[in-house]
């Protein structure tokens, strides 16, 4: 290692030690006492926003001249790592959303206005963003999708529906996919940032799911929605290329958020173990229990490794859609099979609500669905291999 990369390292560790004990100081002081009755109201209240905003919380990797932290990337990522790894799993969805993945669309695609608009209101939760890929009948098959945008002089008219979008409910702003050329398949999707104050817009009832409770999922529909021409994020007919190029991230952000996630279950685990006590010892000193625990801490450090490689190779912008699939489909299927292994050593304990690894199981099933599910993972990195 150089001299200037050691210097490099130091202070990124620096950078994120200095923000760690902000963000835990954050959420012990704001989020731990309320957390619990917003997962029981399936709702989380939209001033939380407004607070991280005013704690420097969002957007921490975004240029300074929009009144963010100017941190490193990773920075971002350990915030999403720590709500995991504390069970806050809701919270990081809403917050992968909207810093890790609505604001770098805006800052790689946007115009110069679009950025000196949104951004500095994202920056302080003012305005709450989301990205409305999914419909009821077009999930991954983004080619598939209805809805569509035509152009009407200095206007869009925009009509259609989205399911399952993550802050759809409470968002100021979402990032919308439509088709401006039905006939072109994936050529023909276009992005738009579009302002949810707008006549024409409304939502559904909240989605209530297994899992995640206060995590705010929707269903929108746009019904002769008039959007201004200038709500074109990048160029007309580019959405698809555009997504590609920005899913890498989303997708390590799943990779953190499951590693954080299967840290806090193996945490509280270990806790639990050492203390229970069967048949005249505690449950920790049961070789099956030593062996399972040793496994689940393997795979945890080998999936770890992996992001890390790959984070590395993100900074240096060389991280592929190829490995972007692999890391999600090694991390998110990790993250569900060691949470199941952890609750098992709970025993009848570890299905009930009193204890924590309960939210930890149903919060973790969801991670190998959403951001393109294990099976849409495998194909993407079949193709890599073999092509189409």
């Amino acid at each position: 290692m150089s001299g200037t990369s050691a210097v490099n390292n130091q202070a990124n560790n620096e950078e994120i030690t200095m923000f760690k004990d902000m963000v835990l100081r954050f959420i012990d002081q704001e989020i731990l006492p309320n957390y619990e009755q917003w997962e029981k109201d399936h709702h989380m209240p939209r001033e939380v926003w407004h607070t991280m905003g005013s704690a420097g919380m969002l957007l921490v990797d975004m240029p300074e001249k929009y009144g963010t932290a100017d941190a490193s990337f990773d920075v971002c990522q350990m915030i999403q790592e720590e709500m995991c790894r504390l069970g806050l799993h809701s919270l990081a969805t809403g917050y992968n959303i909207h810093a890790n993945i609505v604001a770098p669309y805006l800052l790689n695609i946007g115009t110069e206005e679009q950025k000196d608009y949104w951004l500095p209101k994202m920056a302080t939760g003012e305005v709450l963003t989301a990205l409305a890929m999914t419909e009821p009948n077009a999930g991954s098959d983004v080619a598939g999708m209805k809805t569509n945008a035509v152009r009407d002089g200095d206007s869009y008219i925009l009509n259609g529906s989205k399911v399952f979008i993550t802050n759809g409910n409470q968002a100021d702003m979402i990032i919308v996919c439509a088709k401006t050329d039905p006939k072109a398949g994936a050529k023909g999707v276009s992005l738009f940032l579009v302002d949810t104050s707008l006549p024409g817009f409304s939502t559904g009832k909240p989605i209530h799911k297994i899992g995640q409770h206060s995590s705010d999922t929707g269903e929108l529909f746009f019904e002769n929605m008039r959007i201004p021409a200038n709500a074109l994020l990048g160029e007309e007919g580019r959405g698809f290329v555009y997504l590609m190029q920005e899913l890498p991230r989303e997708r390590l952000g799943c990779a953190v958020q499951a590693i954080g996630h299967a840290q806090g279950a193996l945490d509280l685990t270990i806790d639990y173990v050492t203390q229970r006590k069967a048949f005249g010892q505690t449950v920790g000193q049961f070789q099956n229990t030593r062996f399972k625990l040793a496994e689940c801490q393997t795979e945890l450090e080998m999936c770890r490794a992996l992001l890390e490689k790959h984070m590395d190779k993100f900074s240096r912008e060389e991280m592929t859609v190829t490995d972007a699939a692999m890391l999600k489909l090694a991390a998110t299927e990790m993250q569900v099979k060691m949470v199941n292994e952890c609750l098992q050593l709970f025993g009848g304990y570890g299905y009930t609500d009193e204890y924590p690894i309960s939210r930890f199981y149903r919060d973790a099933r969801v991670q190998t669905i959403y951001a393109g599910s294990s099976e849409i993972m495998k194909e993407v990195i079949a193709r890599g291999m073999l092509g189409r």
